[in-house]
């Protein structure tokens, strides 16, 4: 069973278009929180000290990612068992209201303790949808793809993810310039939260529209989907933990650039808004520019060696960035940043792409959204807050780089011990489905 009979092109960029589109959701509202990340500390958060506030409102930030392995285990395995589509359109749901919400929400002054506890709830919802999206969407991607074209459809789902955060960040620093920071704390806060809400039923109308993977399809012909995938995914311990030592770095990384960069340069360095906001989005681009050539390079050559080859480089420039940060100007930092973002960009290219391979298809959601989404929690979503902790706790601004170099040494002994029969699994299980390579999209 493959893809629709009429016209199997289209089917596929539908299914590109729907995937994506949710995914934009997602990372946006990373995208506004990180961005407003300071008003939120005001409002939520209310201390004589600062840094105080904002070190809350990043701890609220982390506590998000913490629920996502909670919605992973129970979203993973029901993509595994009732399908991709009507898994993505449950998480959208969930994850376009929240957002949505906490535009909504009142404040400290308005109802004193229940602000924050209320924020933070919401926040958890938002991370158990989230939790649940990763794995389903990678492996709806991945099974369009086929064999031999994963690493360039995939990593269009990491580009999303970084114009998603790109648009986060326009709406709430465009809202910042045009209302001023007065005004944004009392109420413009709001604004890029309740644009959730449209943007959300657009993707939803578009997902509904989709059919399922076509791997997926061949596996429920067969008789042959999962009947208790979060039992049988344990079977895959070695693929599990591979999955989640290589996510490592890319997690750390991802949150360096796209989130807490902003909030580094602004109130640590003192740089001027305008140079933070230029520089992220430069850096943010640089990085999805060269995404599609990392996944396309390791569709053709391999994944392991050019994932080592940019591993060692990446985590030498975030050694490189934070070590030149105490006496940084924005003309010295400008390149230890786009040093970062572009190993950035080359090094997420394909690690979606690779674990989607070391993982079968009928426990594949499964797989991901466990081995994923603790490292996201652990060395990602938490690394502002260590970061901001390892800053107040040494007094020195640099000292953020032994998380991040710790995060890349993970990452590149996991990918030193990856051997070729970690991906036979996934091979024998594509043949097995007598599923064709299929070109996904080679105008995405």
């Amino acid at each position: 069973m493959g893809l629709s009979h009429t016209n199997p092109q289209r089917q596929r960029r539908r299914a590109f278009i729907g995937a994506t589109s949710g995914h934009l959701i997602e990372w946006y509202d990373y995208g506004v929180y990180g961005f407003l990340a300071v008003y939120i500390g005001k409002a939520f958060f209310v201390s004589d000290d600062p840094s105080s506030s904002l070190l809350a409102s990043f701890a609220a930030f982390a506590l998000s990612f913490f629920i996502r392995p909670l919605g992973g285990l129970f979203f993973g395995p029901l993509a595994d068992k009732i399908g991709r589509r009507r898994t993505l359109i449950t998480v959208l749901v969930m994850m376009a209201g929240s957002t949505c919400l906490l535009g909504l929400l009142p404040t400290y002054a308005s109802i004193g303790i229940a602000a924050p506890i209320i924020l933070i709830l919401v926040r958890c919802v938002q991370g158990f949808s989230a939790g649940g999206e990763i794995g389903t969407i990678t492996s709806f991607i991945a099974e369009y793809a086929g064999p031999g074209r994963r690493g360039f459809a995939t990593c269009w789902l990491m580009v999303t993810a970084v114009l998603g955060l790109l648009l986060g960040g326009a709406v709430a620093n465009g809202m910042t310039w045009v209302l001023g920071a007065e005004l944004m704390q009392d109420w413009g806060w709001r604004i890029p939260f309740l644009v959730a809400g449209p943007l959300g039923f657009i993707s939803m109308y578009i997902r509904l529209k989709l059919e399922d993977s076509p791997e997926f399809l061949a596996l429920v012909h067969a008789g042959e989907t999962s009947k208790a995938p979060l039992r049988e995914v344990w079977q895959w311990k070695r693929s599990i933990a591979l999955v989640f030592f290589i996510i490592t770095l890319h997690s750390s990384i991802f949150y360096l650039v796209l989130t807490f960069a902003s909030t580094y340069m602004s109130n640590t360095l003192k740089f001027d808004s305008g140079t933070t906001l230029l520089y992220v989005f430069v850096a943010s681009l640089s990085a999805a520019v060269v995404m599609p050539f990392g996944g396309a390079f390791t569709d053709r050559y391999g994944r392991k060696p050019f994932l080592m080859v940019i591993g060692v480089l990446a985590t030498l420039a975030m050694y490189w960035f934070f070590k030149v940060a105490p006496t940084a100007t924005p003309a010295t930092l400008f390149w230890p940043l786009m040093a970062v973002a572009i190993l950035f960009g080359l090094y997420a290219s394909s690690t979606y792409a690779l674990m989607s391979e070391l993982l079968p298809t009928r426990i594949r959601s499964t797989g991901i959204a466990v081995a994923y989404n603790i490292p996201v929690a652990a060395f990602g979503g938490s690394a502002p807050l260590i970061s901001t902790w390892l800053i107040k706790l040494t007094g020195d601004i640099s000292s953020p780089w032994y998380f991040y170099v710790a995060t890349g040494v993970a990452s590149l002994l996991a990918l030193v011990v990856l051997r070729k029969e970690d991906f036979v699994a996934c091979s024998r299980d594509a043949r097995h489905q007598e599923l064709p390579a299929s070109p996904l999209l080679a105008n995405p």
